[in-house]
This record gives C-alpha cells, structure tokens and sequence, in this order.
C-alpha cells in the first residue's frame, strides 16, 4: 500500500500542481527515508523537478509572491534583526521590518520551525515571500559575509587546538562524532548532548548528576553532522518527534556501544549520547526473566514450527538476540533456515543472509522471491510496512515459520499495528503464533547508586498508585566504568494467539478493549517487574519513564 501524502505538504502541493506523478512521490519517500533528506531535496536530487519548479509551485499555491533577489531590495535594519547562522540554517533572507511585521524571502515556506523561530527571536509578525535558494545564499553572503564553509565550526576548551582542526576540517562531522564518543568514556560522563538554539548548538556533558558546557558549534553544518548520525546509528527519518538507536566504536580492541536519542527541535534535533551496556542475553530460555503467567506462553511461541511470531523492539539488538535464541532453542536439524537482514542469526549457526532493501516494495518481492528456495525457517530482520508485513504473513500461510521483527518499541503500539493490520487485511491471525515485545532496563549500580527526591514532573509521568519511600539515581563509580549502571535486563511481554485471544483480538476495536481482555485473563506483562525492580532501588525512575512508560 503506497504510503499517504501528508495535507499541505510539498508532495501533495506539487502533485495538485500536476508537476509529479504518486510514482515521484513514492521515490522520492524512500531517498527521504535513506538519506534524512527533505523531500525537495529528494525530488531535485532524483531529477524529478527543478528549484524552479518547486518554487513556483509554491508560490501558486500558497498565493505567496515569487521574487527575484536583488540587494537593493534588502533594508540593512532588516538584517541587523537576524543573526546570519539563522539565516543560513533555514535558506531566508530579511527584506524589510516595518509596522511589527517583518517581511522575508524564503526558499521553503512550508517550514513552519523556520517562521517560529523568527517571530519568538524579533517578536515580529512574518509575511513570506518565496525565492530561489540560490539566490538567497548570494544575498546572505553579500549581507553577513561568506560563510566559512569548510570548517565544522566546533570550538572546545576541553580539546586542544590540534584536535579541533582535525574535527572541524571534516565538515561531514564524522570526526566530531568519534571524539565525542571517546570523550564520553575518558570522561566517564553519564550522557553527552548537543542542543541547538537560534544561534548555536551548545554540548554539553552530564556527570555525577552535574552538567556542564564542553563547547559549541556553528548550525552551519549541524544538519550534515545530523545526517551522519543517522545513517551511523541506523536511524531512519520516519517523520517522528522522537527517535533513537545505536552506535558502536571500537576502543583498545573493545567494542563499547552508544544509546543515541534524537527529539526533533526548532534549530535542528537535540541530540543526546549515553553509554549502553548491552543486555545480557540468556544462554537459554530458562534462564528469561519472564513473569511467571508468561512462562508457558514463551515456551510455547518458542515451539512452534511453523506460523509467523512476531519480535518486537525499537532496539535491533534486542529484538534479534530473541529470535536468535529461538533458533538455538528450536529444532532446526535438516532444515533450510535462510535470514533476511545483517542482525539476525549472529550468535550461532551458519545461515544463509541476504541482505534486506531499503524500499517497502523491495523487501516484499524479496520475501516472496525466497519462498523459491523452499526455506523451512526465514528470519526477517524488520517486516515493519504494510506491504513486508503482508508478504511475511503470506510466507507463514505456505507451512513456513517465519521469526519476523517489528521495529516498535512498546507493547501498546504492536498491539495498535496488529490490530490496524487485521483492518487493512493485511494478515488473518489464524497463522499467528504469537508476539514477543522486547525492552531492556538499565540496572542501578549498586556500589554508588544514591538516594534522589524525583521533581514533580517525572513523579506525574510515573503514574505510581503507591509512592515508594525512597528513590535511587545513577552516580557513576570505578566498579561501573562511571556509567552508574551494572547491567541492562530482558523485560518481556508475551502474547500466544491460542483460540481464547484470537477471539479477543478478532472481536477487539481498540488496544484499551484488548488490554481489558488481558486483565481479566490476569495479565499484568512485563510493567509488574518493572514496578518491582523501581520500589526495590534496582532502576531509577528515568529509566522507568524512559523505557516502560514512554
């Protein structure tokens, strides 16, 4: 199923302007997915239109005016209201200010973070009028003074001028991320961040609960450094307020992995980096931390040989060291097991691998071009898409067992997908054997955990019917490598789609009907552990929010 144009978006404007077909449109949402890139951009870099063709079609539309710049239009007051680095983070240029209204030229008019971020620094009304990117860049450096593009603009007292030319002669910003994440460990900080604002981006790094300011950088190539972490940490531009996953860096023959968070800001994405420990994978099934109403109910998931079971995580690790533990659990003897995607099937056995495309469309043809080499295991990386979704469904209902992974990161949201699924026909839950949602909580160190008082706010986003007495929060000691954490723990919830809940599920019109149903089976899922190990001290109540109420 092709994925909707958004109202008011440039695709559906361009598209009511007859200037791409739906099939532009679908080619230039995977570039956007690939690259992080705006959907401008995609289309100009496919060849799809030109600026030009952009441009007009927005003006028209939008009943804005079409200029061509030239600097006698510009009035120097105007100017001296916008700092350059503003100026060039969202492509405008001030015209003039006059009555409480300032009027700009901009190259992309539906960026509404760009027209905020003006009207909250000048509190001015803004009227737009829009112009060729180019064109705009010419009059930003003939107003602020060429930009220095060829440096990264990262300035440090904690790194010597050796370091920072190195950093800031990469402007693509990988050397910046490297240093960082050493940073991080030398340091032994809790969490690093990059926050930007209408001028700059601050970094700043957290330690025994205190933060302080490591530098700053120039927004000018901010959005290039955020494309590199990205694509580094396996992030895809989904269009989500939120969003994260994983990088790894090799320090002293040590592989030592980082938890990326990204929340999309009006400069541009705050950043934050932490060190992970990575969750302790169980040898075997037994030894799963698992509430004790789910132990059957794995057990049985994990035996079947045929159907389709459901990983679901937002961290690719956790949900592929799962479905690899059920191929070492399950009876694979004699049997031609192939796997789609680099994560799975890593910790044992020597499978065939195919790699996964980018496109939705690709990864179904490839799902069903495998069925033509009769696989008796396929264990698909992500199937997360209507179209590998239905195509992974289709493979179970041929006798296969497929071990399919759902990049979701909570319980709520794959049973909102299921059930959206069941809707759209997009599977029938007779072949379902069952979902395995995945989380992982970090646990406190216990040599320098300390006792901390939660402010208002996160005591409210707990939503704790009984308070406990006493809160811990990570401190960071030599035993925990200054983390303030020992160890990452398996939370699961299980779901078997015996007969009982294929009813529930198939009667169900909302995920709070399905929960009903579960709570009247005595279900209580992975939230009950996670509650017991916050009033035990074991995790902090960031932890809490961030993984098991977010």
């Amino acid at each position: 199923m092709s994925e909707p144009v958004k109202k008011g978006s440039l695709g559906e404007i361009l598209s009511a302007s007859q200037i791409i077909s739906e099939a532009d449109v679908q080619a230039a949402l995977e570039m956007q997915k690939r690259t992080g890139c705006r959907i401008g951009e995609a289309l100009v870099n496919l060849g799809i239109v030109t600026q030009e063709d952009i441009d007009w079609a927005l003006s028209n539309q939008l009943d804005l005016p079409y200029i061509r710049l030239k600097k006698e239009m510009i009035d120097p007051a105007a100017i001296a209201l916008i700092p350059g680095n503003l100026a060039r983070t969202y492509n405008f240029i001030p015209l003039i200010a006059a009555g409480g209204e300032l009027s700009i030229a901009i190259a992309d008019p539906l960026n509404r973070a760009a027209t905020e971020a003006i009207e909250r620094l000048t509190g001015l009304s803004v009227n737009l009028s829009v112009a060729l990117i180019r064109e705009i860049r010419e009059m930003i450096d003939a107003w602020y003074g060429a930009a220095s593009r060829d440096q990264m603009g990262f300035e440090s007292p904690a790194f010597s001028p050796a370091v920072l030319e190195i950093i800031n002669a990469d402007i693509g910003g990988g050397k910046l991320l490297d240093y960082l994440l050493v940073f991080i460990l030398r340091n032994r900080l809790s969490s690093l961040s990059l926050h930007p604002s209408t001028e700059q981006v601050t970094v700043s790094g957290r330690k025994e609960g205190v933060v302080s300011q490591i530098g700053t950088l120039l927004l000018n190539h901010y959005p290039e450094f955020i494309r590199r972490l990205r694509k580094t940490a396996s992030i895809a531009a989904t269009g989500e307020a939120a969003s994260g996953g994983t990088i790894s860096l090799t320090v002293k023959n040590r592989t030592v992995t980082f938890q990326v968070a990204l929340l999309q800001g009006y400069g541009g994405d705050y950043v934050t980096l932490k060190h992970q420990i990575a969750p302790a994978v169980p040898a075997r099934l037994d030894d799963l931390e698992v509430p004790g109403e789910q132990k059957e109910s794995v057990a049985q998931i994990f035996r079947a040989d045929r159907g389709i079971t459901f990983f679901a995580s937002g961290i690719i690790q956790e949900r592929c060291q799962l479905m690899d533990l059920v191929l070492e659990e399950s009876s694979i003897a004699g049997k031609n097991v192939i796997i789609l995607g680099d994560g799975p099937g890593r910790r044992g056995g020597n499978f065939p691998r195919i790699p996964l495309p980018e496109s939705d469309t690709d990864r179904a043809r490839l799902i069903m071009d495998v069925l033509d080499h009769d696989p008796d295991v396929l264990v698909i990386e992500d199937v997360a898409g209507g179209l590998p979704f239905t195509a992974a469904c289709r493979a179970a209902m041929r006798g296969k067992l497929v071990l399919a992974g759902l990049a979701i990161s909570s319980t709520a949201a794959v049973l909102r997908y299921l059930l959206h699924s069941r809707q759209q026909n997009h599977f029938l839950p007779t072949f379902v054997n069952g979902v395995i949602s995945v989380k992982s909580l970090q646990m406190l160190c216990r040599s320098c955990k300390r006792e901390y008082v939660p402010p208002r706010e996160q005591l409210a986003a707990m939503q704790l019917e009984q308070v406990p007495p006493v809160f811990y929060h990570p401190a960071g000691c030599e035993v925990c490598g200054a983390s303030g954490f020992s160890e990452r723990r398996f939370l699961l919830d299980s779901f078997v789609f015996d007969e009982d809940f294929r009813n529930a599920f198939n009667q169900a019109a909302d995920v709070p009907s399905l929960e009903l149903y579960l709570g009247s089976r005595g279900y209580h899922g992975s939230y009950s552990e996670a509650l017991r190990l916050l009033t035990a001290g074991e995790v902090s109540p960031e932890e809490f929010i961030a993984s098991v109420m977010m």
